[in-house]
């Protein structure tokens, strides 16, 4: 066996018998050809830092994919940062250099001292598949174990259904880092441990079903948000360690609650200890600005042509799949990666090679990437944070689709918003903008978001986007939320707006808890949870989000009124759900709906309803049906409609 000393002039102080025992691997030739064909997708149990035991010595696997190198040594604690004298070796003509280590455990920072074939290119670089970082403004790798003991193993037995098309899907976005802050301590976030129970009691109050944390991969810049993303198997180290995180998911799911993480394949920093320019050349990303420099964020775009480059975020995503049993991936920023002209003027894009605009490498990545997330992990979901009218985002590989799961509905979000910011005697004007979405509402698998994105940069919170004076702004609140539970489609809505909060969100401090002692905040908590509730509860609302013979129209074409009314239809008709939305400041007395039931219709919500924050109008708890034709039925109902209020009804003795 080919043993490898320091040399005596290293400056290592103490033990001097660490050595390099070169011919153990953990590549198999297969490894091997699989990494460069693009199709091994466990790399993280091979590449990066392992520990292993060789003959009868415990230590570390070391293993990095620098192809370009003429020499990769390991540096770190255990030799003062000495970048000589723990080379690796290169395996075959595959790119990979590695080394085992003795004496190396659990907690040592290492990097990799890269030599490049490019003159005078010497670069540290922290570890690709390093799953554990030091806290920022460090860079350094640390040496670390993905090791727990579950305890979620009724809600992975069960979670096929929680996860399903079919099931509630109400999704609680949160960014970890400013939900809440410890002011006695500085402001600082929470860790991943204490989070679990605040986070927990949080989500029993308001009755979501899963929560998706804004990306949790170590990023150099907090000010990101965690989408420039350094580190793709490692959780950010600001909260804890790899295992915190575990127990914060694994206690959510104990609790029964789903967890999705955001997912930046997109494009990566420039940050020197990270993936660009890893080996002296662009390794990631591609050599052209004009295919590997994203004008937008400033950073490096993926090179999906590379195989070695697919087979690295194939891995990332199912490590986290994998490891850290999460729920679902959503994909950020999809539509800058389908189009090569995305935020390109003519002549800085390069075309395809039939001469278009759509990026062919990247669409047989993403293909590719939830066919495998599909095979391994059948009761998960994909989300595509997509923007544009791409078609079959949500459709199967099979039939030319990219086999996502769900569309975030980009579109719907935008109308709307616009929409409920218009002074209420101008929306008649403007109707189709929330008739529109009845046109496309199936075409995809569409989740409704009220997204981080759009209570930023100058955009002000949900609350200040509504018109009219504080009591409308609440009103339009209230009225806004209703309509998405009522609309075909999954949940999506970020912190703080489940109690109105005024100020626009800033990842440098806490929501503003404070503001659930005033009444009108309490109303729109209590307002999510009862949605929440009838969303998980009632068939009719959450069992065909996906599927056209769910939804019906009774009136989208009342615009004189600013009022739509339809049906929810469930799996049998005593679970429908009639809806009716009044976008107006005046209430509406003696307006009929047409009912497909004759009997008594009773008020499920009313977001009107004192409790909520409203003024009471409504109609006593229900409604008997007359023998009126309405709306192509043989009975219907006069109600009030409150002022800028929702109504649910439905059939009952």
């Amino acid at each position: 066996m080919a043993v490898i000393k320091p040399s005596s002039d290293t400056g290592r102080t103490g033990d001097s018998s660490v050595v390099v025992l070169h011919e153990h691997t953990r590549f198999t030739e297969t490894d091997l050809y699989l990494f460069n064909e693009g199709t091994h997708l466990q790399l993280y149990t091979k590449l990066g830092a392992h520990l292993d035991v060789v003959n009868g010595q415990a230590g570390t696997n070391f293993a990095v994919w620098a192809p370009n190198a003429q020499s990769v040594a390991v540096m770190g604690d255990f030799n003062e940062w000495n970048n000589a004298t723990h080379p690796l070796l290169p395996r075959g003509h595959s790119g990979i250099w590695e080394g085992f280590l003795p004496g190396i455990g659990v907690g040592q920072r290492y990097k990799y001292h890269i030599v490049s074939r490019e003159a005078g290119y010497k670069t540290d670089r922290g570890d690709p598949l390093g799953f554990h970082c030091e806290t920022p403004p460090e860079t350094a790798s640390i040496v670390w174990q993905t090791d727990y003991t579950w305890g979620d193993q009724e809600w992975m037995a069960r979670r096929g259904e929680r996860n399903s098309l079919k099931a509630p899907l109400a999704i609680y976005e949160v960014h970890l880092g400013s939900w809440r802050r410890v002011p006695e301590e500085g402001n600082r976030s929470l860790s991943y441990r204490e989070m679990a129970p605040w986070l927990i009691q949080h989500l029993r109050e308001t009755e979501f079903t899963h929560v998706e944390f804004l990306p949790l991969m170590e990023h150099p810049f907090f000010g990101s948000w965690g989408y420039q993303t350094t580190s793709y198997f490692a959780p950010t180290s600001r909260h804890g360690t790899p295992q915190d995180l575990m127990f914060l998911i694994d206690q959510l799911h104990q609790a029964g609650f789903g967890v999705i993480l955001d997912w930046v394949p997109s494009h990566f920093p420039s940050d020197e200890h990270g993936l660009a320019y890893f080996d002296g050349t662009h390794l990631y990303d591609h050599a052209d600005p004009r295919q590997g420099y994203h004008p937008d964020w400033k950073s490096c775009i993926f090179n999906y042509g590379r195989n070695e480059v697919r087979g690295f975020l194939m891995s990332s995503a199912l490590f986290w799949l994998d490891r850290y049993h999460v729920d679902g991936i959503r994909v950020d920023a999809v539509a800058s990666m389908l189009y090569l002209d995305y935020s390109r003027k003519e002549g800085e894009w390069i075309p395809n090679q039939y001469g278009g605009r759509e990026n062919l490498e990247a669409i047989h990545f993403l293909r590719t990437l939830n066919e495998e997330i599909y095979k391994q992990h059948p009761d998960v979901q994909t989300f595509a944070e997509e923007s544009t009218a791409w078609p079959m985002v949500s459709r199967p590989t099979y039939v030319g689709g990219l086999g996502f799961g769900l569309k975030w509905d980009m579109g719907w979000m935008h109308d709307t918003l616009r929409y409920v910011s218009r002074d209420p005697i101008y929306r008649k004007y403007h109707h189709n903008e929330l008739t529109f979405r009845g046109l496309y509402a199936f075409s995809e698998n569409y989740l409704l978001p009220l997204s981080h994105d759009e209570v930023v940069h100058g955009k002000g919170s949900l609350l200040g986007k509504m018109s009219g004076d504080d009591w409308q702004k609440f009103a339009n609140l209230r009225l806004l939320y209703a309509y998405m539970y009522a609309q075909p489609g999954k949940k999506l809505l970020f912190m703080g707006g489940e109690f109105g909060q005024w100020r626009e969100w800033h990842h440098d401090s806490s929501l503003d808890w404070h503001l659930l002692e005033g009444y009108y905040h309490q109303g729109v908590q209590r307002l999510v949870r009862a949605l929440n509730r009838h969303y998980r509860e009632q068939p009719a609302l959450h069992l065909y989000d996906c599927d056209p013979r769910g939804f019906r129209w009774l009136d989208p074409n009342d615009s004189d009124h600013s009022v739509l009314s339809f049906l929810r239809i469930g799996p049998e008709e005593t679970s429908t759900v009639l809806v009716i939305c009044n976008f107006t400041t005046v209430p509406l007395r003696n307006y009929r709906i047409g009912v497909p039931r004759r009997g008594w219709w009773r008020e499920l919500v009313n977001t009107d309803a004192q409790e909520y924050g409203g003024s009471g109008q409504g109609n006593f708890g229900g409604v008997h049906s007359t023998p009126i034709r309405y709306h192509g039925f043989p009975s219907s109902i006069s109600i009030t409609l409150p002022p800028l209020g929702a109504l649910y009804l439905q059939w009952g003795h």
